[in-house]
């Protein structure tokens, strides 16, 4: 499952090139539906189930209105530049973070849709943008899956739960849901090592070393960093980790530029699985947007990898430029 588009991705992708040309043929270049079917070799009454399959999935707003070459060509440049198997771009039609989340949540969800594949160990991160993609998340019940949260959850609820969104997944897939019922972050390490070893939860730490599939966000750390903003670190301890170099939250792992964990004691406090084990998963899917959230986004990368991005086009700009020059 390594190269989960080039291989057993393989007829997803097709699809949805097809379907996609047949949508640019026919509203970009105004060609008939009797012409696109000759163009491209198929019958009308395809050409004319890819048009309607492309409106409903909303490919035409995303890839259609927005210049689909400009967005093909800055994929496989952002792909070339990180060692991606797949990078997935859609416009950036706003600035607000939580319009963001929303949009790349929801290419996120579509991806999930046709990717997850059967007998599947599937590790699980949270955040906004993770939450939404359950609003186009439609996959076909899958045999044998299980899926498992890789970090704890909060006590007071304001936007995202990792345990609601991990609860929802798993039963959208019909598959075993395995819970981090834990607090997002304890008072020690001690503490920490305690409720992993006597509590049950190694469980989750053994699941999450044979991972078929890690689905992950990561935050950047300003001013506004949802960390922050939703009261999970105090404001005391932001201006710590930034002063000790973090420019990154992946999973309440607070790394620096380079990937590396800050020398900072939350490190040791969260309640969560470790970036050197998630980067063991098979496939990793990482999806994040802003163009503010680019040096986060290339610091997890540096981190645990990725093979398939999923961003917007001003996330992905900023990311080719900062791939030009030296982490």
């Amino acid at each position: 499952m390594a190269k989960l588009r080039r291989d057993t991705h393989t007829a997803y992708s097709e699809a949805a090139s097809l379907r996609l040309r047949a949508a640019w043929l026919y509203y970009n270049q105004g060609m008939t539906q009797k012409d696109v079917a000759e163009k491209l070799g198929i019958s009308r009454s395809t050409v004319i189930r890819l048009l309607d399959e492309a409106m409903k999935r909303s490919e035409v707003q995303i890839w259609i209105n927005e210049g689909i070459e400009d967005y093909v060509e800055l994929a496989i440049k952002l792909e070339a530049a990180y060692g991606l198997d797949e990078a997935i771009i859609i416009p950036s039609a706003s600035a607000k973070a939580e319009d963001i989340a929303k949009a790349v949540g929801l290419a996120l969800g579509q991806f999930l849709s046709e990717a997850v594949p059967d007998n599947a160990t599937i590790g699980v991160g949270w955040g906004r943008t993770m939450t939404a993609s359950l609003s186009s998340f439609r996959p076909p019940r899958r045999e044998n899956c299980k899926v498992v949260s890789l970090l704890g959850g909060i006590v007071a609820v304001h936007q995202t739960n990792p345990l609601d969104y991990t609860w929802r997944l798993a039963s959208a897939l019909g598959a075993e849901c395995y819970m981090f019922l834990a607090p997002l972050l304890v008072d020690s390490e001690e503490t920490r090592r305690a409720l992993i070893e006597k509590c049950g939860l190694n469980t989750l730490f053994e699941l999450a070393e044979n991972l078929d599939l890690a689905i992950v966000s990561c935050g950047d750390i300003g001013p506004h960093s949802t960390s922050l903003s939703e009261g999970f670190i105090s404001k005391q301890t932001h201006d710590e980790l930034v002063a000790a170099g973090c420019v990154c939250d992946t999973m309440f792992n607070f790394i620096d530029a380079q990937g590396r964990s800050v020398d900072h004691p939350i490190n040791q406090r969260a309640m969560a699985i470790g970036l050197d084990t998630l980067k063991k998963a098979k496939h990793i899917v990482l999806a994040s947007g802003g163009a503010h959230r680019a040096t986060a986004i290339r610091a997890t990368i540096n981190r645990i990898g990725c093979n398939t991005l999923i961003t917007d086009e001003a996330a992905a700009r900023a990311l080719l430029e900062l791939g030009e020059t030296t982490p």
